[in-house]
């Protein structure tokens, strides 16, 4: 796919340097590809905007956190808060990215990402989440894309959605 295809259009909203785009471009093509269907920049009950969410089909939830730098990295500390609201949880970072800087352990995974793909470099294992956090976290996912999609078919109805379904 080029620059100007469908998919950049769909996982980018303008907000992230263009290395962070690249990273989000190439995570959500693996995404794909593994059978889980991503939504970027979703807002979480507890006020975060997750970089990427995503879900497959067995109800299973993923957050990949996008670090294009370590300035970022290092600027950016609250990816602790994502842990209670997926099953599995990724760091995405650029191929130059010092690697020795991320944490290290079971719960953190990482994956080395560009515009073409992404590659996980160390799983993480699944931390399932309760039972009433999962029916939150998908019914969030379920209406900001359907929000999303129904923008794209009829742009002036913006107005008319609610905030947190943006």
């Amino acid at each position: 796919m080029e620059e100007g295809d469908a998919l950049s259009h769909s996982t980018t909203d303008g907000r992230q340097s263009p290395v962070a785009a690249a990273i989000q471009r190439g995570v959500c093509r693996m995404l794909v590809h593994m059978d889980y269907m991503p939504l970027t920049e979703l807002a979480l009950r507890s006020g975060r905007r997750a970089d990427i969410v995503a879900l497959n089909s067995k109800g299973q939830i993923m957050i990949v956190e996008i670090k294009s730098s370590l300035a970022d990295f290092r600027a950016d500390q609250k990816w602790h808060d994502y842990l209670d609201y997926c099953d599995y949880f990724y760091f995405a970072v650029p191929p130059d990215f010092p690697l020795e800087v991320l944490p290290a352990g079971d719960e953190v995974g990482l994956v080395i990402a560009d515009k073409f793909g992404a590659e996980i470099l160390r799983d993480t294992t699944e931390v399932k989440l309760a039972a009433g956090r999962r029916k939150t976290v998908t019914t969030s996912f379920a209406r900001a894309a359907a929000s999303r999609v129904h923008q794209t078919l009829d742009p002036g109805v913006t107005a008319l959605l609610c905030k947190a379904d943006r």
